[in-house]
């Protein structure tokens, strides 16, 4: 009897070792469009055909949006089947057994820095496993990956300031929420306006107000009903608007001015906002 229960602890060990872990980006079936900022990891992944995965974990908490087709898994013992525009969360290292049930499914995932992810869970609870079917996460997650397809020079700040969001998402259940507009908020929304030209991280934003950058991110949010990226990159094409009727400032002046890394990134973010590229918008004024 003792050399039968030492086999079967044996057996449990070696499945553990057995179950694979993927590292951060890796995903099966082929991955596209990765791309990186410093608090996740972006990407894209497609199945050519049905399969099942075997059980496995990810180094890094992921969220994934379910693009097309249908996935199932079985975790904790128990199936569920996901349909498009379904998003769900999953910490790091939780194992799980998945199934890929249509050929040509796509996922999109964010993958969050273990660093950043171990600080913020510091100080808010995060849950291992969580799902949303066509929720507030659906939407920020699909805002999310538009932003990412786009891949212009103010990507990684607003695909950054949306990820905080997911985050802060997370960390919101249970909490009760702020009810008026705390100090240190209006302290960062007065930096912004001051300093938008600037790159500013939401790093040392949060440092400077003494607040994880995810409860920044999702605050700010809350209060000003739009992310810190956006704010500023409104801010910079209403100043750019304005300088646009000096008809002697050239494009390239007023694109530095405003805050922009080249006269090319203003044209696009402009022509996005506005509907008309900055020289057709400076013509329309006479």
């Amino acid at each position: 009897m003792k050399l039968a229960a030492c086999g079967r602890r044996n057996n449990n060990r070696m499945a553990e070792r057995d179950k694979k872990q993927l590292k951060a980006g890796e995903h099966y079936g082929s991955v596209f469009n990765k791309q990186r900022t410093s608090s996740a990891i972006y990407s894209e992944t497609i199945y050519g055909d049905s399969m099942d995965l075997p059980e496995h974990s990810h180094q890094l908490g992921f969220f994934t949006l379910i693009l097309d087709g249908h996935y199932s898994e079985i975790i904790r013992g128990r199936q569920v089947v996901y349909s498009p525009r379904t998003v769900l969360w999953r910490q790091a290292d939780l194992s799980h057994k998945d199934k890929i049930e249509v050929a040509r499914s796509r996922f999109f995932f964010v993958e969050i820095d273990r660093k950043f992810g171990e600080q913020m869970g510091e100080i808010e609870r995060v849950p291992d496993h969580l799902v949303d079917r066509n929720g507030r996460l659906t939407s920020l997650t699909s805002r999310l990956r538009n932003e990412i397809a786009i891949s212009d020079g103010s990507t990684s700040l607003i695909a950054e300031g949306i990820t905080l969001e997911l985050l802060g998402m997370l960390t919101r259940m249970g909490r009760v929420d702020e009810c008026r507009e705390p100090q240190w908020l209006r302290r960062v929304f007065e930096r912004l306006t001051d300093e938008y030209t600037d790159n500013i991280s939401s790093e040392d934003l949060g440092r400077e107000a003494n607040v994880h950058p995810v409860h920044l991110a999702a605050t700010f949010r809350r209060f000003y009903h739009e992310s810190m990226g956006e704010y500023v990159q409104r801010l910079r094409i209403d100043r750019a608007a304005e300088l646009l009727r000096e008809r002697e400032r050239p494009l390239c002046e007023i694109a530095y001015e405003c805050g922009f890394a080249d006269q090319s990134h203003f044209t696009r973010i402009f022509k996005r906002r506005i509907g008309l590229a900055p020289g057709a918008y400076r013509n329309s004024l006479s």
